[in-house]
C-alpha cells in the first residue's frame, strides 16, 4: 500500500508536513504502508524549495523532476510526461495531489490517464475568477480525482454544486495542523524579529507572488499601495519572491524601497509564522498566508479582488482590499477598526478548519481508498 505525494511549491511543502508524519503513524497499525515523494521542481530557487524540506522534517524525494520555470503550457507538459514516468517507476496505490498549483494538475492528470486512484488535499475551493490559473487548476483536478479532502464546509457546497458530492469528504484544513503545530516551535526557534530589527516595533508583513499580481498593469499599483500603507506603521517588510523581483525589473526599472517599507530575501517557514505572530496586520495576495494569519489571529489584507478562504472574511479578520491604492488605503482603514481580538480570530479559525485533526483524518480517508479495488493494469504493467 504505497502513496505517492506530488508537491513542486512552498504551500504543498508545509502541507505535505502534518500528512507525512499521520502516515508514519498509521504505519504502526498497518505495516503494508509506505509513502514516497516526487517533486516537480516548480518551486526551484532553495530559499523556495529546499529549506522547507529541512526546516519541515519532510521526506526526502525519491524523484525531484528539475522542471524549473516556463509557461504554464510548458511547465505543465513537462511535469506530466516526468510524472508519468515516475509513477510507472515508483507503483503507488494511491496519488496525492495538494492544493492548486501546475504541480496539483499535473499529478492529477497523469495518475488519472494511468488509471491510479487519485486524491487531492484541499479540494472545493473556488475564486470563480477563471482568469487565475489557480482557479483553472482545481477546477479540473477535482473533476478528474477519485477523492475529494475538502478544508471547509464552503468547499464541500462547491463540490455538491458541480455534481462531485460522492466523491468528497470533508477534513479540515491540513495547513491549520502544521502551523498549530509549527507556531510554539516558531516562537522558540526563530529569531526574524531580531534579526530585521523588528522587536518592539509595530510592523505589518507582506507579500506579493500571484501572476495577475505582477503584470505591468497591476503591479505598479500594488507596490505604491504597499508604500501608502507603511506610513500606518513603523515598517512593512516584504521578503521578495523571485517573480515579484524580475516582474520589478522589467515592469518598474526605477522603483526603490521608500522609507518604511523594508525589501528581504525569501524566508523559511519558521521565520515567516514568527513574523505573522508578532505583526499588526499581514498584506498579501497569498491564499495560504492568509489562512496561517487567521488561525494566528493576525488581521489581514488581501491583495486581491477575490478570495477562496472565505470564513476569514466572515469572522472579520480578513478585508478584500483589490489592487488599487485607494481602495487598499480604505480598506486598511476598515481593517484596523473592525478585527476582533486576536485569541477570538485564531479560536474561530481553529474551529473552521477542523481544529488541527485534518490529517489525521485525510490519512484514513487515503487508507481507505488504496483498499477498494480499482484496475491499474495500465499503470502497473
Amino acid at each position: 500500500m504505497r502513496l505517492l505525494h506530488v508537491v513542486g511549491a512552498r504551500p504543498q511543502f508545509v502541507k505535505l508536513g502534518p500528512v507525512a508524519r499521520a502516515v508514519d503513524a498509521a504505519a504502526q497499525q498497518v505495516p503494508a504502508l509506505r509513502q514516497d515523494v516526487v517533486h516537480t521542481g516548480q518551486h526551484y530557487d532553495p530559499s523556495l524549495s529546499g529549506r522547507f524540506f529541512d526546516e519541515l522534517g519532510l521526506p526526502r524525494p525519491a524523484i525531484d523532476l528539475g522542471v524549473g520555470s516556463g509557461s504554464h503550457g510548458v511547465q505543465t507538459g513537462r511535469m506530466l510526461a516526468g510524472l508519468e514516468q515516475a509513477m510507472c517507476d515508483l507503483r503507488p496505490s494511491v496519488v496525492v495531489v495538494y492544493g492548486d498549483t501546475n504541480s496539483t494538475l499535473a499529478g492529477a492528470l497523469a495518475a488519472a490517464k494511468l488509471g491510479i486512484p487519485v486524491a487531492h488535499v484541499e479540494a472545493g475551493l473556488r475564486s470563480f475568477n477563471r482568469a487565475m490559473p489557480e482557479e483553472i487548476n482545481r477546477v479540473a483536478t477535482d473533476h478528474v480525482c477519485d477523492l475529494l479532502l475538502a478544508p471547509t464546509e464552503a468547499a464541500m457546497r462547491h463540490l455538491e454544486r458541480e455534481g462531485l458530492a460522492a466523491r468528497a469528504t470533508w477534513v479540515g484544513d491540513v495547513m491549520a495542523d502544521a502551523v498549530l503545530l509549527e507556531a510554539g516551535r516558531a516562537l522558540q526557534s526563530s529569531d526574524a524579529l531580531s534579526r530585521h530589527g523588528l522587536e518592539g516595533r509595530r510592523y505589518a508583513l507582506a507579500t506579493l507572488h500571484r501572476a495577475e499580481s505582477t503584470t505591468a498593469a497591476v503591479l505598479p499599483g500594488l507596490m505604491q499601495a504597499l508604500s501608502d500603507c507603511a506610513r500606518h506603521f513603523d515598517l512593512v517588510l516584504l521578503p521578495m519572491h523571485p517573480r515579484t523581483e524580475a516582474a520589478l525589473r522589467s515592469h518598474c526599472p526605477e522603483w526603490r524601497a521608500p522609507e518604511r517599507l523594508e525589501v528581504c530575501a525569501p524566508l523559511g517557514h519558521p521565520d515567516m509564522l514568527r513574523l505573522v505572530q508578532g505583526a499588526e496586520a499581514v498584506l498579501t495576495d497569498s491564499g495560504g498566508l492568509q489562512k496561517e494569519a487567521f488561525l494566528l489571529g493576525t488581521p489581514c489584507l488581501t491583495l486581491r479582488t477575490e478570495t477562496e478562504w472565505v470564513e476569514s472574511v466572515a469572522a472579520g479578520g480578513n478585508v478584500v482590499a483589490g489592487v488599487a491604492p485607494d481602495a487598499i488605503a480604505a480598506a486598511l482603514t476598515r481593517l484596523r477598526m473592525q478585527a476582533p481580538p486576536r485569541a477570538a480570530l485564531a479560536a474561530q479559525a481553529a474551529g473552521c478548519y477542523g481544529a488541527g485533526q485534518a490529517a489525521r483524518r485525510i490519512v484514513d480517508a487515503l487508507i481507505g481508498l488504496a483498499r477498494e479495488p480499482k484496475q491499474q493494469e495500465a499503470a502497473h504493467g
